[in-house]
């Protein structure tokens, strides 16, 4: 029987039906007003929800009975480059065409465009589903943002012009931001945007690299639109298509993720159009990129960790030493279980992050085609985004990390088979590698959030969770997290105290660390209140991963500023 990777996972049902996305989905329907005028659309949340169910389980049936039998394949043969056109790999062209054929290629996109009108929340569980099943499809399916992207900024003409073909598979996208001395720095991006006064048309002309998907027929492109601009308020967004000025040089080798082809560009005389406000380019439409690029390398990330589990759990029922199956043994069961319970914290994180990112963009929807939009819209779009902000560096750090840790670990029950390619432990292991990377390190994850933390921006969430009415043990497991989030509050006054910059910058990550592991301990007590099943996971998070809100605490009391010597003195061995 074919698997169906939504209905194999219970936990992806349990948060669409538990997140809450009761408010999300009443403003994206304009309180179910579109059912007017499109037969599909829901008239109310429980027919969107019953909507949701089934386009999920679609979903679930393409992963499982078709996109993962490929995966290896299309690992073997990977992307190729041959008389500078990119030719995809068999498996992922036939995985397009059935993505395309089940109508998923707009899946957030508005329903006049052809788009399903789905949230955020949706789009990361299919990103999830289509990970598990091959991690470097997502690289392609996840590149939905592009259209989104335009759809948020672009013209009424643009989006008339991109959109539909978005969402029949007509084309695909990219994003073009790296450049070879640029690298994370995109202020330092230096693609040159010139504006034929006469004509009124942009070209574009310079170099990109690492670009995921390159070879796309739509990309999207941080330029300097300014002269002698040298900061990111000299950069504005432009949307151009594939053609002959618009040379890929060349695709790397790279160690996983082969079937989705990263590119070297070179742009000369590349028509193009303005996307949005000049100077706009990387302070306002890179930042909503990079927020959804959070997300979906967030759920790529967890796809491929629950790959790697099954694959380690399947392995440690059928593998057989000393008589018995190896699951038996302490030390492999414990790392199962471990795992486990790491992608269920993963998972709750992620979903109560996609939560908020909707809830952000439903307001700042009301606020750009509102005349007069009231304080409460304004507030809430405020505090959503600032929300947002913190929860999606958050969520990607936690993600990625926890990936390469289960990966790691699926290798390491395997034995010695799962460093061979006869397992699909190994393909995992290395596809796992590049998520804590791109899109941002985890180490610039925590650059990202650190100011939300020091500003308690999640405070009133952890308040309102830390007020629901727990019973019996789990009323014994949320006081231990509230005593956690005391000395986190703590921690975060300690740091604030020193007033030293370098100081600030070597906490960060700890500061970081601890506010995941509150958040999340809350987060998997409420799902506890709402199934009684997962007290056990609940009660093992707590047991096993809070007492490094302890171990961070108690470097940050000390208050040492020898810490920065030590650092120094390593270095220097």
């Amino acid at each position: 029987m074919a698997e169906n990777f939504y209905l194999d996972n219970p936990d992806i049902r349990f948060h669409l039906q538990t997140v809450g996305l009761e408010e999300v989905t009443r403003m994206r329907e304009n309180d179910y007003r579109q059912a007017k005028d499109f037969p599909e659309a829901p008239v109310d949340f429980a027919d969107a929800l019953d909507s949701y169910d089934k386009v999920l389980q679609m979903a679930g049936e393409i992963c499982g009975s078709l996109i993962a039998p490929r995966a290896a394949a299309v690992d073997e043969e990977g992307a190729h480059l041959r008389n500078g056109v990119v030719h995809y790999a068999a498996g992922t062209v036939a995985n397009l065409r059935d993505i395309a054929q089940g109508q998923l290629m707009g899946v957030m996109l508005q329903r006049q465009y052809g788009g399903l009108n789905f949230p955020v929340t949706l789009y990361t569980m299919m990103n999830e589903m289509v990970s598990r099943a091959d991690a470097s499809l997502q690289n392609l399916f996840g590149l939905q943002d592009i259209a989104e992207t335009i759809g948020r900024f672009g013209t009424e003409e643009q989006k008339a012009e991109f959109l539909p073909r978005f969402s029949s598979g007509e084309v695909d996208g990219a994003m073009a931001l790296t450049e070879p001395e640029a690298g994370s720095d995109l202020q330092a991006v230096q693609l040159k945007a010139h504006l034929d006064e006469e004509t009124g048309q942009w070209v574009l002309n310079g170099m990109k690299r690492f670009i995921t998907n390159g070879c796309a027929k739509v990309l999207l492109v941080l330029a300097r639109s300014e002269e002698n601009s040298k900061d990111g308020r000299g950069l504005s967004m432009f949307v151009c298509e594939k053609c002959p000025q618009l040379l890929v040089r060349r695709i790397e080798n790279k160690l996983g993720i082969h079937g989705s082809p990263t590119c070297e560009l070179q742009f000369n005389n590349v028509p193009a159009q303005l996307v949005g406000i000049r100077r706009r380019g990387l302070t306002r439409y890179v930042m909503s990129l990079m927020n959804g690029a959070r997300v979906a390398i967030s759920a790529q990330a967890l796809g491929i960790a629950e790959a790697a589990y099954r694959e380690a759990l399947k392995y440690a029922k059928a593998r057989e030493q000393f008589g018995k199956a190896i699951i038996k043994f302490p030390a492999v069961y414990e790392m199962l279980v471990h795992d486990k319970v790491g992608i269920l914290a993963a998972r709750a994180l992620l979903y109560e992050t996609t939560k908020i990112v909707d809830l952000r963009d439903n307001y700042e929807e009301i606020l750009n085609h509102t005349d007069s939009p009231s304080p409460e819209q304004r507030n809430q779009e405020k505090t959503f985004t600032k929300m947002a902000a913190e929860l999606t560096p958050l969520a990607k750090a936690f993600c990625t990390e926890l990936a390469n840790s289960v990966a790691y670990n699926a290798i390491q029950i395997h034995g010695g088979t799962g460093f061979m390619k006869d397992f699909p432990a190994e393909r995992l292991y290395r596809d796992a590698r590049i998520t804590n990377i791109y899109e941002g390190t985890t180490q610039l994850q925590y650059v990202a959030a650190i100011g939300g933390v020091m500003l308690r921006v999640l405070d009133p969430m952890m308040s309102d969770l830390s007020l629901i009415p727990y019973e019996g043990k789990l009323r014994r497991l949320a006081s231990a997290v509230d005593m956690a989030r005391e000395r986190l509050q703590r921690a975060v006054r300690i740091v604030e105290q020193r007033n030293d910059t370098e100081y600030f910058d070597l906490m960060a990550r700890r500061l970081c660390r601890m506010e995941t592991i509150v958040l999340v301990s809350y987060l998997l007590l409420r799902d506890a209140t709402k199934d009684k099943s997962r007290q056990v996971a609940a009660e093992r998070f707590v047991l096993d991963w809070l007492p490094e809100v302890n171990e961070h605490y108690e470097v940050i009391e000390r208050n040492d500023v020898s810490l920065i010597d030590n650092h120094e003195q390593v270095m220097a061995l």
